[in-house]
């Protein structure tokens, strides 16, 4: 039987990740399959697994790169430090927690950071969202963290001032503000106050241009999506699964 994995959240009717590891597998003569599998609950999970015992690879989306961690054996030192897993290997029965988000979002931000951007806005509090935070970290980049409601000291939309804005020069959608089909959405924040010296990223890929994008671009600000990011986290979660990352497990 070929290699299987495949891809956890829910819902998925939209995904990215089957199509492009079928293109993968076929192009670079892989004999493996990768699929879809939406769980209504994380508790479903074990049963997953039981259900399909050739599963030897798994990325996790929304809404269970936090939720999943409880149900898995090992975690990889920088999946740990985040606190969210969008990657798992299984080796020996042994389910082994990664996190090749930080790495994407990483990888495709750097090419576009200038002088100014030292000082950013994360927008959401999710696991997508702890994996940005990371790299952020790692860029030397003060950030702040916005969510809906105040979590542990921290900042909602209403604290995001003009002036606010004006001196975070990058600001970063974590959130499925814009995603299709609810495309005409974008994050609550004062878009008269971006300029040209700003950069708006968004993990989100589809629709191509969402409009937190669009309203940022209109104010001459450079904008990118998460598709960059996306392909290179799930290239990050194939050299994982097949024994080709430098990343180890403590």
């Amino acid at each position: 039987m070929p290699a299987q994995y495949g891809l956890i959240g829910y819902p998925l009717t939209h995904s990215f990740s089957p199509a492009y590891f079928k293109k993968k597998f076929a192009e670079k003569h892989i004999y493996a399959v990768y699929d879809p599998f939406p769980l209504a609950d994380i508790s479903e999970f074990p049963n997953l697994l039981a259900a399909n015992p050739n599963i030897a690879g798994l990325n996790v989306t929304i809404p269970y790169k936090e939720a999943v961690i409880p149900y898995l054996d090992e975690l990889d030192p920088v999946a740990r430090a985040i606190g969210a897993v969008n990657c798992i290997a299984i080796k020996n029965g042994r389910k082994i927690g990664y996190n090749t988000d930080a790495i994407g979002f990483e990888q495709s931000l750097i090419p576009l950071l200038e002088a100014q951007h030292t000082f950013a806005l994360i927008l959401g509090s999710g696991g997508s969202s702890k994996a940005v935070a990371y790299a952020l970290q790692q860029l030397g980049i003060t950030y702040q963290l916005i969510s809906r409601s105040r979590k542990k000291g921290g900042h909602t939309y209403t604290d995001l001032t003009p002036l606010v804005i004006a001196r975070h020069k990058l600001i970063i959608n974590t959130t499925p503000l814009g995603m299709y089909p609810n495309t005409d959405a974008a994050p609550p924040i004062t878009y008269d106050s971006i300029t040209k010296h700003h950069l708006l990223f968004d993990l989100i890929y589809n629709p191509e241009e969402t409009k937190f994008l669009t309203l940022g671009r209109e104010r001459g600000a450079t904008v990118k999506n998460g598709f960059e990011m996306l392909k290179l986290q799930a290239d990050a979660s194939w050299d994982i699964w097949s024994g080709n990352s430098e990343q180890e497990v403590e």
